[in-house]
């Protein structure tokens, strides 16, 4: 049979076990077909292996489908269907399909509590980019809650509704600024260059690839720098990405400062090229 190479970060194959949909497409002893399940915690590492010294290729959000094509040793090998990203994550992480989300986090990080009472103990945290379900609102001292389908209460304000977006997925990035820098890290607490580009944009309504050498292939339209940059411009480094806030200056979450930062794009040019080399390329995202 003749095969065609394809990604693996991208594709569910190994040689003992592959998605049933590459029949035909891979070799492997045994095809299944996938079981559907949903990120049931508020952020789940995605990792290279099934063991937890294993690197952190990503990172899921709560509310984020996936398929699973296998449990074993406490760990499940799967796909995430926001960007097809394959890897392996604790079973502890996973629950059942839910019901279609209504809302989505719309800030860098918000509380849930146990019941709609700011002054009430934590019980979780989640990240821009987490869907819920919220069944209800309640208001106490002039604080609006929204209730969720799966218990506990968070701000009202901190949620939006997954059919809206935001305009200007700059404007997003700019919110994490000081947020530390996390290899792998695609959350509020902790993200990295190209993890900042794709969950900006996906508050934007966009969906991206997920780690450098994808988007310099896919997102967008190729630019020359000379013909000038513009605010939402992306500049590529060998594996970094950084994102322009407008003609001169950029942010992108880089392990210089160990966390997103603005920079003018000059100095980041002259420092990076120290050790990575000039940057690659420079798209305009449609």
């Amino acid at each position: 049979m003749s095969e065609r190479p394809l990604d693996r970060r991208l594709n569910a194959f190994r040689p003992d076990l592959a998605d049933a949909r590459l029949m035909g497409q891979v070799t492997a002893q045994r095809f299944v077909e996938p079981e559907p399940a949903a990120i049931a915690v508020p952020v789940a590492d995605l990792r290279a292996a099934p063991r937890a010294e294993a690197g952190v290729d990503t990172q899921l959000l709560h509310g984020d489908a996936v398929h699973v094509f296998e449990r074993r040793g406490g760990w499940a090998w799967v796909q995430a269907l926001r960007d097809g990203y394959v890897g392996y994550v604790a079973v502890a992480a996973l629950g059942p399909p839910q019901p279609p989300p209504s809302h989505v986090v719309c800030v860098p990080r918000s509380f849930v509590y146990p019941e709609p009472e700011l002054k009430a103990p934590a019980i979780a945290a989640h990240s821009m980019g987490a869907r819920l379900r919220v069944t209800g609102e309640e208001e106490r001292r002039g604080t609006r809650y929204a209730l969720l389908g799966s218990g506990g209460a968070m701000i009202a304000r901190h949620l939006r509704p997954v059919e809206r977006h935001d305009g200007d997925y700059v404007s997003v990035a700019e919110q994490f600024l000081h947020t530390p820098y996390l290899w792998g890290g695609a959350s509020g607490f902790g993200i990295d260059c190209s993890g900042l580009v794709q969950l900006a944009m996906f508050m934007a309504g966009r969906q991206v690839p997920r780690d450098t050498d994808m988007q310099a292939a896919a997102v967008g339209t190729p630019l020359d720098a000379e013909a000038g940059l513009r605010r939402g411009d992306l500049v590529f480094w060998r594996g970094h990405v950084a994102v322009m806030t407008d003609g001169s200056s950029l942010i992108h979450a880089n392990g210089y400062t160990m966390t997103v930062s603005r920079e003018p794009l000059a100095e980041a040019i002259q420092r990076i090229a120290a050790l990575y080399g000039e940057p690659t390329g420079y798209r305009r995202p449609r």
